[in-house]
């Protein structure tokens, strides 16, 4: 642990409570007396942290008289910093346009404010931390305020939405619930009174959103966790099957170490391979996440989903002209 990180817990603890012993900051940090005594002195007199010595106590705290400083970026957390330059990348995106434009400079400039360090700019880390968004998907922003509208105020809305399997396109009268940002895309989860249903839109396939003068019906929370919580992907639903996939040891680690469900049961293997078992509904995002790994994964069971995999890399291999030297070299 590296003296800054050291310095981002003992700040924290102090924030977090009114006092704190010297044995509670040095069994956390696992440091020597010595190391201890040195990161306080720093923390103090380098990087102004208003830490004060309660000798009646024998505890340390922070001057909460002293005005506000910022804490360095270096000392977030992986989650911290991530959370932090996300919405950097999320803002400087955003529509210029835009009803709350005006209030987007001065957020700008205050996460900037504590993503800076004592020794670097934000701009410099920044620079030195790289967050990539994959495959997100433009949608119109005005689209997105009407749903925002319609799912706060509690209305039902009339959308148009084009499927992206065969282009077809239909209308939709709708019950919004939630907006889901999953994978760098927004989502919409909605009771949709066509199909009697809860659904999950994409946004960006939503072309034409309006709302009516009637009342969105409400679903429980729980029914919610129910219906689109409980199986792979964001694509859930109520019908729950569990697959098995096998993966070839030289992905068994990396897949171990991953969370693909809440609900996931994963193991070892005597051959060195990796069993893991999750639950699942509609299936296309599983099978994507499957065919992904290529030769490294194995669909064990269920049959059928084992059969749509296979089915699917034949069909990859008449791409390529390939099936008709497989079938001769058997």
């Amino acid at each position: 642990m590296t003296q800054s990180e050291r310095f981002g817990i003992i700040e924290r603890m102090l924030l977090s409570r009114r006092s704190v012993t010297f044995a509670d900051l040095q069994q956390r940090l696992g440091v020597s007396r010595a190391t201890l005594f040195r990161d306080l002195r720093d923390l103090k007199d380098r990087m102004g942290v208003p830490v004060v010595l309660d000798r009646d106590t024998g505890t340390y705290r922070i001057d909460r008289s002293v005005e506000r400083y910022e804490l360095p970026g270096v000392w977030f957390s992986a989650g911290e910093i991530h959370a932090l330059l996300s919405m950097q990348q999320l803002l400087a995106g955003f529509d210029p346009g835009g009803i709350l434009a005006e209030h987007i400079a001065p957020l700008r400039e205050r996460l900037s404010s504590m993503l800076e360090s004592a020794t670097d700019s934000a701009e410099e880390i920044a620079r030195r931390i790289h967050i990539v968004s994959a495959a997100a998907r433009h949608y119109a922003p005005q689209h997105f305020q009407s749903i925002a509208a319609a799912l706060m105020e509690r209305q039902r809305l009339v959308i148009r939405y084009r499927a992206r399997s065969n282009g077809t396109s239909s209308q939709r009268e709708i019950s919004p619930q939630r907006l889901t940002h999953y994978r760098d895309n927004w989502y919409l989860d909605a009771w949709c009174h066509l199909r009697d249903e809860l659904r999950s839109f994409s946004v960006d396939a939503i072309f034409e959103a309006k709302t009516n003068d009637t009342l969105a019906r409400d679903i429980p929370d729980t029914e919610l966790a129910v219906a689109l919580g409980a199986g792979y992907g964001i694509f859930a639903g109520r019908e729950i099957q569990w697959a098995t996939l096998r993966f070839t040891p030289e992905r068994a680690r990396w897949v171990a170490a991953e969370h693909w469900h809440p609900e996931q049961q994963g193991k070892f293997l005597p051959d060195g391979r990796y069993q893991l078992r999750l639950p699942y509904s509609n299936d296309p995002e599983l099978i994507m996440d499957i065919l992904k790994y290529g030769p490294d994964c194995e669909v064990v069971e269920p049959g059928d989903l084992r059969e749509k995999v296979v089915g699917l890399l034949r069909k990859t291999l008449e791409n390529y002209g390939a099936v008709s030297s497989c079938e001769t070299t058997r």
